[in-house]
């Protein structure tokens, strides 16, 4: 006998179920590693990080009108100020009775360094002494560039070609601080206030492939993101940020109905027995639904296409026999598959694969119709490349390290 006929609704209907649950439980996991409120110790607030609404509110409690909402929004996001002193629009009593109650925050620079390709990184220090890694790559033809944004301190899922994947996680990133790294960079290269239209951008994008999984702790992502994209501060277009994850699979769905940014897949295997090994959470959401939730992710078109993401490890995943699976895998949705020479990091056994191999490989995803640039490693000699960002200030300072893993 053939399936009812109702058969097909009951399943859609049971999966979304499923996905709304497996949310549920991603979430609550993630409010284990909750950042800390942001207050300075003398209990100041911490204006960087909130919602207009919550902007709008923090101001009520001192007896100001909502309006001040926006004036302070545009000296935040749009100048760049820090002190609420140059805010030239705000009398100077109301100045004074701000200063009392708030600051404009930015995480400390702990250190920052320079690579021979120009390629900067900075290690932030956060108020509660955690830290993490920011990088800005620029264009090396174009005054433009992109800030690679961490989201968390530490990571959970312990990919194996990933040197931060070494380190435990600590906790997640909030608002203020993710906002924060990219506000400080734009101090660093004085891109205030923030260019308006078609106006070049020095920092013109921002990548969400530091430290961390971005969709283990989304909401914190997503209201700093918000604040990121808003027209009357920072201003930068949901095309040009791109998120990457290793595949949550609950949390592509969300991402793409709430946010539409560009959406980046750590894929570096095609078959599942690999990928388990190189990326453990494929464990709990293989392949196939993995590439199920690509080819649902609203925002991917052929102007955005999904990048997906390919370390390629020296007798390990670059066959030509691969590449064509990767074909196959990828078949159908607007695509490009980004080619990354394996970066090495101390304590790895992993070797880069060889030129010959990286341009069979290329070649091969290239004539099925795919763009398959192979990446040029950038800030190498500074450990600023992909998959070799990784903090040891708390460990040399011998603060613990570590916590339970949020998968």
């Amino acid at each position: 006998m053939g399936r009812p006929a109702d058969a097909g609704v009951r399943d859609s209907r049971e999966a979304a179920s499923l996905g709304e649950a497996e949310r549920a439980r991603i979430l609550a996991k993630s409010a284990l590693f909750a950042p800390p409120a942001a207050r300075t110790a003398d209990g100041r607030r911490d204006l960087v990080g909130l919602s207009r609404e919550e902007l709008a509110a923090a101001l009520a409690e001192i007896g100001e009108k909502p309006f001040r909402a926006k004036q302070l929004w545009h000296w935040i996001y749009h100048q760049g100020a820090t002190d609420f002193a140059t805010m030239t629009s705000i009398a100077r009593p109301l100045q004074a009775r701000l200063a009392e109650h708030f600051i404009v925050g930015r995480p400390e620079i702990a250190t920052e360094q320079t690579s021979r390709d120009e390629t900067r990184k900075w290690l932030f220090r956060f108020r509660d002494g955690q830290e993490a890694e920011t990088v800005y790559i620029p264009d090396r033809r174009e005054d433009r560039g992109a800030v690679c944004i961490s989201s968390q301190v530490g990571c959970t899922l312990s990919c194996r070609f990933c040197h931060t994947g070494t380190q435990a996680l600590v906790r997640n990133l909030g608002p203020a601080e993710i906002v924060g790294q990219f506000m400080a960079a734009r101090d660093r290269y004085s891109e205030w206030p923030s260019p308006k239209g078609e106006t070049p951008r020095l920092l013109s994008t921002i990548v969400l492939m530091g430290m961390g999984e971005p969709l283990y702790n989304y909401d914190n992502v997503a209201r700093a993101m918000r604040i990121v994209m808003d027209n009357e501060g920072i201003a930068l277009s949901r095309r040009r940020i791109t998120l990457s994850t290793s595949g949550v699979v609950p949390m592509m769905d969300r991402c793409g109905e709430e946010l539409g940014v560009n959406l980046a897949i750590s894929l570096h295997a095609v078959t599942d027995d690999l990928r388990d090994e190189l990326v453990p959470l494929n464990r709990k959401y293989p392949i196939r639904e993995l590439i199920a939730a690509c080819r649902r992710y609203p925002a991917a078109s052929n102007a955005r296409r999904i990048t997906f993401e390919y370390i390629m490890l020296d007798g390990i995943n670059d066959s030509e026999a691969e590449a064509r699976a990767l074909v196959r895998l990828i078949a159908g949705l607007p695509a490009k598959v980004n080619l990354i020479p394996f970066n090495p990091w101390p304590g790895s056994s992993y070797k880069p694969s060889t030129p010959r191999n990286l341009e069979k490989f290329a070649n091969i995803v290239m004539e099925a119709g795919f763009s398959s640039p192979i990446r040029t490693p950038r800030g190498r000699d500074i450990l600023a490349a992909c998959g070799q960002l990784r903090t040891e200030g708390r460990r040399q300072r011998g603060i613990p390290v570590g916590a339970e893993p949020v998968a």
